[in-house]
């Protein structure tokens, strides 16, 4: 075989040899042509990989556009919907699209099943999967934690279990793992292009795949078989030279990126690697920096088809998919000549490993500046807890270098000093870890396994050794860092960086540690320097796949029955929201004016209120509890303007929609970023809401509330969100709602002249139709109503 580089020099000399060289070369990776039927997964039959569709898709495209393209259009536009008549133009086009398949994680499952159940289909017309990974508490370890979510959330597990069955949906139990590592290890494949319920589903990515976090109302869109819409995104290129080694690992790509570009320097946009140091990556660690993207407000990450992501095909059961993608491998990768919107160059043999936060992923900072930063910042030195595992860093490589670090400890007779924690990814992976000894050497080094799921990364988690307010810091190997996002404690520092980091510094037990130049005491009191971790990227002896943890779509599906008890406090159906009444909004209260940072996590909080995911009205018991109020600087005290009286935020809320009082919500820069969690637009659509105004949004945000018949709207010229306070009443012009046209709003200030500001939108024909029915789910309902 002859190496790309080689075949490239070998043609510049010798036209006649390259022809030859070429033909023995495909001969070698496979004779079958792109129509060949090859399943998507071994979980299913009758989904088949359609290269020959993509490829005939993408003909046409290249035709029309006439340039070399970047691998994310080729993904993107390979599955339109239309893609002789579809208007392409990066940044602005709204792009309909079919994905290949849908993944929902259980919080956001049980609304978007609700939601699905009121189109009426008999079975879901896109390969679809529910994972049980979000409602899982960690508190004293992996079996008994489990054994707890599964009585508790019984009623919950019940309702996925028979609606997944009635629908013809995969369905994976409680203690199979995190979505995206299922994903990972069964569903992604090149070239292909998934829809999650989750904002950190371009985990996919690091398999060539175009991954993409969605809420619950697009995934039901796509379950129902209608196209789904995308704003055409910008790309981004990161183009990595050198070769990473030491103490470096594929997170540090990410935690160096998310400095550069910020939390929102991604959004609107694809990252796209490629280069040279690409091929020196594991398809895991691809995996790793593309669910991170995340955190910088990315559409998605992807990385381009290799030999290190053929290896990860094949050792998890599914060559015949990475053969196949051999030989459509020119398209799956970018174009020679293709241009980025925006280009960063990273030499990895320069890189440094990273410590980003605390509060925010994208405060970079890398190691041999820590403890500076530390002492001038004075964040808490002594390090409470390390975390390693979730979805973001628990493959085999990171458990086996992490191991290798807890092993050169434990021989020379020390282990950690803080509190520590390990979260497997997937049964797979524990299972496999298990046999293969890195479990025990991690277990013996102090730390206590969870159980495969999200546990603390995403807040589920019964902290006990600090108390709510007390100063302290933990590090982990998660994606994401919020205020309070971990343990609801908003005085927490939380920092994210590689595993092999959260493991040296657990073991000294302080943030004012760096492994690369700094000794420990061993057990005699003598100095040593830890050795750089190891780990193979693959296991030698193949993955064990441990206990079976998937339910299969029975082969009589009309003998089921879905029962929602009309007692719940955790499952409630439906009912539509009303259709806009085709006036404009005058004299409306602000029910809040946030200030900074609004996360979805502020507006939506998680941990305990997971519970309620599947009950609109009680989880909208925290709407927007967590968002700071301009007025006062206080989180969930707003005053009700109808009697003067201060309040939680959903009980003012409620009052005004007792009163038959519509309210608007003023948002600051980058609003609704996080989760992909649709409650953030439910809630304040349920509770009466007509307006969510802001300087910017986060993109799944934006499109949720559109979904469900709100109005998230920008001020033309962001100085305008000083000017407004919290007691002004507002008229909105909602009768001026036009694609590409701005909407008034007018002002009255308590003590002051009436203005007016200017806003915009991102609205187009169709999503306008959404507001005027009430919601998207209603035209969809409207338009299978005139159809039948």
């Amino acid at each position: 075989m002859i190496s790309s580089r080689q075949f490239a020099r070998i043609g510049k000399l010798a036209p006649s040899l390259r022809v030859l060289t070429r033909t023995r070369t495909l001969a070698t990776v496979s004779d079958a042509p792109l129509d060949k039927k090859v399943e998507m997964s071994n979980w299913e039959k009758g989904h088949y990989i359609n290269y020959k569709k993509m490829s005939e898709n993408l003909s046409v495209v290249r035709h029309r556009l006439n340039r070399p393209l970047t691998y994310a259009e080729k993904i993107l536009y390979s599955h339109l919907d239309d893609p002789h008549h579809a208007e392409i133009e990066r940044g602005k086009s709204y792009l309909k699209l079919r994905p290949d398949r849908v993944a929902c994680q259980d919080a956001t499952a049980q609304m978007a099943i609700l939601q699905f159940m009121s189109a009426q289909m008999d079975a879901v017309a896109t390969p679809t999967t529910v994972h049980c990974d979000h409602l899982i508490e960690a508190q004293i370890g992996g079996v008994k934690d489990l054994a707890r979510a599964q009585d508790i959330n019984k009623e919950v597990y019940d309702f996925l279990s028979t609606s997944c069955a009635k629908y013809n949906i995969g369905f994976w139990r409680p203690g199979s793992g995190i979505i995206h590592q299922i994903v990972l290890e069964n569903y992604a494949f090149p070239g292909g292009l998934l829809i999650g319920t989750d904002s950190h589903t371009p985990n996919a990515g690091g398999l060539g795949m175009c991954a993409i976090g969605v809420g619950g109302a697009d995934a039901v869109d796509v379950m129902a078989n209608l196209p789904w819409e995308l704003k055409a995104p910008k790309v981004i290129g990161v183009r990595l030279t050198g070769q990473m080694s030491g103490w470096t690992a594929p997170k540090d790509i990410i935690l160096k990126v998310a400095g550069i570009l910020t939390v929102k320097g991604g959004t609107g946009a694809i990252i796209e690697y490629h280069g040279p140091g690409v091929d020196g990556l594991s398809a895991t660690g691809m995996g790793t920096i593309c669910n991170m993207g995340a955190e910088i407000g990315a559409t998605t990450s992807l990385f381009p088809f290799n030999d290190r992501m053929y290896d990860y095909l094949a050792a998890t059961k599914r060559k015949e998919i990475g053969d196949f993608a051999r030989v459509y491998a020119k398209d799956l990768k970018e174009d020679e000549g293709a241009e980025y919107d925006e280009l960063i160059e990273l030499n990895l043999s320069e890189l440094e490993p990273h410590i980003n936060g605390p509060f925010t992923p994208d405060l970079a900072t890398p190691i041999s500046q820590f403890k500076e930063a530390v002492k001038a910042n004075k964040w808490p030195e002594e390090l409470k807890v390390g975390l390693i595992g979730s979805c973001t860093n628990s493959s085999y490589e990171d458990m086996s270098r992490a191991a290798s670090i807890a092993r050169d400890a434990l021989d020379h007779g020390i282990k950690a000093k803080s509190t520590f924690t390990v979260t497997p990814g997937s049964e797979q992976i524990r299972a496999t870890i298990e046999r293969d000894g890195q479990l025990k050497t991690l277990e013996e080094f102090g730390g206590m396994v969870l159980a495969n799921a999200c546990g603390p990364c995403i807040g589920q988690w019964d902290r006990r050794d600090v108390k709510k307010g007390e100063a302290n810091s933990i590090i982990s190997s998660y994606n994401r860092n919020f205020t309070g996002r971990n343990d609801a404690n908003p005085a927490t520092h939380a920092f994210v960086t590689s595993p092999d980091l959260v493991v040296a510094m657990t073991l000294a037990g302080s943030l004012n540690f760096n492994p690369l130049t700094d000794t420990l005491k061993d057990k005699d009191g003598k100095d040593f320097k830890l050795s750089t971790p190891t780990g193979d990227g693959l296991p030698s002896r193949g993955y064990d796949p441990g206990a079976d943890t998937y339910q299969a779509p029975p082969g009589d599906r009309q003998s089921v029955s879905v029962a929602v008890s009309p007692q719940s406090d955790r499952l409630q159906i439906l009912e539509p929201f009303k259709a806009w009444d085709g006036k404009d909004a005058m004299d409306m209260p602000i029910l809040i004016k946030c200030k900074g940072k609004t996360t979805t996590d502020h507006i939506s909080m998680a941990g305990p209120w997971l519970k309620y995911r599947g009950h609109l009205d009680n989880i909208s018991n925290n709407m927007l509890i967590g968002a700071i109020n301009a007025a006062n600087g206080e989180a969930n005290k707003v005053k009700n303007y109808t009697n003067g009286e201060v309040g939680a935020v959903p009980a003012t809320a409620r009052d005004y929609k007792k009163k038959g009082i519509k309210w608007v919500v003023i948002g600051d820069w980058n609003y609704g970023e996080g989760s992909s969690r649709e409650h953030a637009a439910l809630e304040p659509r349920h509770l009466g809401g007509l307006a969510i105004i802001t300087r910017s949004f986060a993109r799944i945000h934006e499109t949720n509330l559109k979904k469900q018949g709100m109005l998230p709207l920008t001020f033309n010229d962001p100085a305008d969100y000083e000017k407004i306070n919290p007691d002004d009443k507002v008229d909105l012009m909602c009768t001026q709602l036009a694609v590409g046209k701005p909407i008034t709003l007018r002002v009255h200030p308590k003590n002051g002249e009436t203005w007016e500001a200017s806003l915009g939108h991102t609205f187009n024909e169709s999503q306008i139709e959404w507001f005027h029915n009430g919601s998207a789910l209603n035209t969809m309902a409207k338009h299978h109503k005139e159809a039948s």
